[in-house]
C-alpha cells in the first residue's frame, strides 16, 4: 500500500501538475505583468517563459518541504542554498517562528528576481541574500543557464548546451561560508543545486556553524549522485534520521539529528 500511495502522490499527481502548468501558463500570462500568487500562497513577479517559475505558480513541487517549513514550532533560521526565485525562502518567511532567511543564488538575473520576490512579500527585513554559490573552492566560474528553465543551472558538469553560456558566478568554500551563517538559532537547510549537493554538504560540515544545523532537506538524483555517500557523511556528522520524499531516481531526503 505504501508503494501504491507513493506512486500516486509522486507519479500521477506530480505529472498532472506539470500538465496543468503547461496548459494554463499561456492563459495566465495573458492577464498582464502584475504579481502572481502561487499555489503556495506567496506572490512572485511574472516569469512565464521559465519552467521553474511555472512549477512554483501551479504547485508542481508538492507540499512536502512547504509543510515542513510552515510546521516548524520553534524559532529557527532557514538557509536556502540554490534559492532560484525564492519560493521556499518566501514560504519559510510566512512562519513567524522563522527569525531569519539566508538565501544563496549565484546567477545574477535569477538573483534579481529572488530579491524582487522577497520585497514583494514584505520579507526583506529578515532575509539576507547572497549572490554566491557554495563549492569546494572560492573564485569565479562560468556556467550555462537555460532561460526557459533556470532551475537546471548547475556546477556539477552537466550543463545543457542549449543554455546561455558565459554567465560568470562567484563561488565560496567553507571558510568564507562560515561567517555568513553566524548566529545562535537552530538552522533548517534546503539544498537544491542540481547534482552538487554532496559538495555543498561537505563544505557545510566543515563550518563551525554546522553544529546548529538541525535538519537538511536535499535533492538526490541517482543518475549522478550517491545517496549512500551523502547519508554516510551526514551520519558521521551526527545525523540519525533520513526520510525519503518521492520515488524513482529523482527524489528528496530530509536528514535530521533526532
Amino acid at each position: 500500500m505504501a508503494d501504491l500511495a507513493a506512486f500516486w502522490r509522486y507519479g500521477v499527481v506530480k505529472t498532472a501538475r506539470k500538465l496543468k502548468a503547461a496548459a494554463l501558463s499561456p492563459l495566465m500570462a495573458a492577464r498582464g505583468d502584475g504579481p502572481v500568487r502561487s499555489a503556495y500562497g506567496v506572490l512572485m513577479v511574472p516569469n512565464w517563459q521559465d519552467t521553474t517559475f511555472r512549477y512554483c505558480i501551479f504547485g508542481t513541487y508538492g507540499r512536502d518541504l512547504a509543510d515542513l517549513l510552515l510546521g516548524q514550532s520553534q524559532d529557527f533560521v532557514f538557509v536556502d542554498i540554490g534559492a532560484n526565485q525564492g519560493l521556499y525562502s518566501l514560504i519559510a518567511a510566512q512562519n513567524p517562528r522563522c527569525r531569519q532567511v539566508i538565501a544563496f543564488e549565484p546567477v545574477p538575473t535569477t538573483h534579481a528576481r529572488l530579491a524582487a520576490n522577497v520585497a514583494l512579500n514584505g520579507g526583506a527585513t529578515r532575509t539576507v541574500l547572497h549572490l554566491l554559490a557554495i563549492a569546494d573552492s572560492a573564485g569565479e566560474v562560468t556556467i550555462n543557464v537555460a532561460p526557459d528553465h533556470t532551475g537546471t543551472a548547475t556546477l556539477a558538469g552537466r550543463e545543457s548546451g542549449s543554455g546561455v553560456g558565459g554567465v560568470t558566478i562567484e563561488t565560496i568554500d567553507a571558510p568564507l561560508l562560515d561567517p555568513l551563517l553566524a548566529g545562535d538559532l537552530p538552522m533548517f537547510v534546503k539544498i537544491d543545486v542540481e547534482g552538487l549537493e554532496a559538495v555543498v554538504i561537505a563544505e557545510l560540515v566543515k563550518t563551525a556553524s554546522f553544529a546548529r544545523v538541525e535538519a537538511i532537506f536535499y535533492e538526490v538524483d541517482d543518475r549522478w549522485a550517491s545517496a549512500g555517500e551523502i547519508e554516510a557523511r551526514l551520519r558521521a556528522a551526527g545525523f540519525t534520521r533520513f526520510a525519503k520524499y518521492g520515488r524513482g531516481h529523482h527524489y528528496d531526503v530530509l536528514a535530521s539529528r533526532s
